[in-house]
């Protein structure tokens, strides 16, 4: 998430202010779903926040691809933060899986 903030306040990218609180907002997002679904009492629950989290990962991504293609960040930046939010995705999604294996 610092990463995302870092990048959205700087050149061209702070003055859009619509893609700037989106993508800071989908970022911290997924840390909160993270840390609500913690705090449930169920693996049924946690999974279910899990799954938002992972969606407001993916959304960063999209939103990577935007601030890309409209040339506020480099092919470098992009690929570095693409590839920490597909471990994100990944990491998320498989303590999902193990979750939801853990309730049969």
């Amino acid at each position: 998430m610092r990463e995302i903030y870092r990048i959205s306040v700087a050149g061209k990218f702070q003055r859009d202010y619509g893609l700037r609180d989106q993508i800071c907002r989908a970022a911290a997002s997924s840390m909160s779903n993270i840390a609500e679904g913690f705090a449930r009492r169920t693996s049924r629950d946690f999974a279910h926040f899990l799954d938002v989290a992972r969606g407001s990962a993916v959304e960063v991504q999209s939103l990577l691809y935007v601030a890309f293609d409209v040339g506020y960040i480099s092919t470098d930046q992009f690929k570095g933060l693409n590839a920490m939010a597909d471990e994100v995705v990944a990491l998320v999604g498989g303590f999902t899986g193990y979750l939801r294996g853990a309730q049969k």
